[in-house]
């Protein structure tokens, strides 16, 4: 099991996890997903959640914000969405996509756990 599929496991066994893929926003392209995939096209969501990346880069471009993008949370009816940027020099231009299900999860531990498991990662 390679280094992206442990991740991929681990992030599954945060508290209210539905799903989680890993993805190059550069191109928008998955380098792996984990969950249920009738429950949610992690394929798509990963395309969709490139160009929100993309669209903040730009406005922070615009506005002369010389800072990075820590994550994105995008809170829905029943889900958190949760985009976590790889910070580290190999995971420029990836990130960590992670779906939970809000009535079953402790966002601030997700947030926490998404650090570990993003200083873990080699990619």
């Amino acid at each position: 099991m390679n280094s992206v599929d442990i991740a991929l496991k681990e992030t599954l066994e945060i508290g209210g996890a539905l799903g989680a893929a890993l993805v190059d926003f550069t191109s928008g392209m998955t380098l792996g997903t984990a969950g249920n995939p009738h429950s949610l096209d992690l394929e798509i969501a990963a395309a969709g959640n490139t160009e929100v990346i993309r669209a903040k880069l730009r406005t922070m471009e615009s506005l002369g914000l010389q800072d990075t993008i820590e994550d994105i949370l995008i809170t829905l009816g029943r889900q958190y969405h949760l985009i976590r940027l790889l910070q580290s020099h190999s995971g420029r231009g990836l990130f960590i996509y992670l779906v939970l299900d809000k009535s079953r999860s402790n966002l601030a531990l997700a947030r926490h756990r998404l650090r570990s498991i993003e200083g873990q990662l080699d990619v």
